[in-house]
């Protein structure tokens, strides 16, 4: 019988698990929207924090978040003990001086998620913050004539006055997933890790794809592995810089490796003994897994505990 871990109370996954009604009815209501308002401000991908007096507090007043510097662009998130929150950009140009005034602090949104920065209830709306200010930034034009646009229903969609086409924001499927064969996982490594980190194999979903076929398409093509079964696990919002990340198991038929060095610098496979010691930190070799803010991580430790794969 294979063994299974028990590594003790899962972390949270992180970006995941809002507590924020999106209120979609309420996006064309202007400035009641406004009225005892709450805002995350961003200075262009980086997340302003505040001191408080238990750490680091990302919301401001929407008022007090405007006179940080001049606004870019202001998103209606949705409302949250009956407040409504909104995401506010700050020009880009903002982040020293703020970093500078010995009051607020101006830090990446994945920094903030590894570390525990802010509480976790802060980190599905600021990963909606980021990616829908990351959205407006990048879609300033009509893909369709090339005018420019300007935003409506509080950020929601952006219209194009030449041409009437509306822009709408878009969220990028990505698979993520483990793939196994008996008691051993299949795990790759891209340059930019660090050193002895190791996660699950990752990609895009093609248009016309089903996530069971990109999941097995991915695997083949970056490992030479061929899978079967594919079970779905979870998902994860993944703001950088607007991704869905669809988590799965996927059996493995096949175990001879062909590494894909244009994408992956090298893929192994390792036991669930080794496995456990990467996710507790305590592996021999100093290899690790993702940090428990990644979905990878949570994956490989529904595997380790004994999640089944259709063996």
């Amino acid at each position: 019988m294979s063994q299974r871990f028990n590594l003790g109370p899962p972390p949270r996954l992180a970006y995941a698990g809002s507590t924020i009604d999106r209120a979609a009815h309420r996006r064309s209501e202007g400035a009641a929207l406004e009225r005892d308002a709450l805002a995350y401000a961003m200075a262009g991908d980086a997340v302003v924090l505040r001191k408080a007096a238990d750490g680091m507090d990302p919301l401001f007043t929407l008022a007090d978040a405007r006179q940080l510097a001049a606004v870019r662009e202001t998103v209606f998130l949705g409302v949250r003990d009956g407040r409504p929150h909104h995401a506010v950009a700050l020009d880009a140009a903002v982040a020293e001086p703020l970093k500078a005034d010995g009051v607020h602090f101006v830090i990446d949104l994945r920094s903030i998620a590894t570390q525990s920065l802010v509480a976790p209830e802060h980190l599905p709306p600021l990963a909606q913050a980021k990616a829908m200010l990351g959205w407006h930034a990048r879609n300033r034009f009509c893909s369709n004539c090339g005018a420019q646009t300007h935003a409506v229903e509080a950020g929601w969609r952006r219209d194009c006055p030449a041409c009437g086409i509306s822009h709408f924001p878009r969220t990028d499927p990505v698979v993520i997933m483990l793939a196994v064969h008996g008691d051993r996982c299949l795990l790759g490594r891209q340059t930019r890790f660090g050193a002895g980190m190791w996660s699950c194999l990752a990609g895009f979903v093609e248009p016309g794809e089903t996530i069971e076929e990109a999941v097995r398409r991915e695997v083949l093509e970056e490992a030479g592995i061929r899978c079967g079964t594919v079970r779905y696990f979870a998902t994860q919002p993944w703001p950088f810089p607007m991704s869905l990340m669809i988590g799965c198991h996927a059996q493995a038929m096949t175990t001879e490796i062909t590494v894909d060095t244009s994408e992956l610098e090298d893929v192994r496979w390792f036991t669930r003994e080794d496995a456990a010691a990467m996710l507790l930190q305590r592996h021999a070799q100093g290899l690790s897994t993702p940090p428990a803010a990644a979905i990878a991580y949570h994956i490989i430790r529904s595997w380790v505990e004994g999640a089944s794969v259709g063996e």
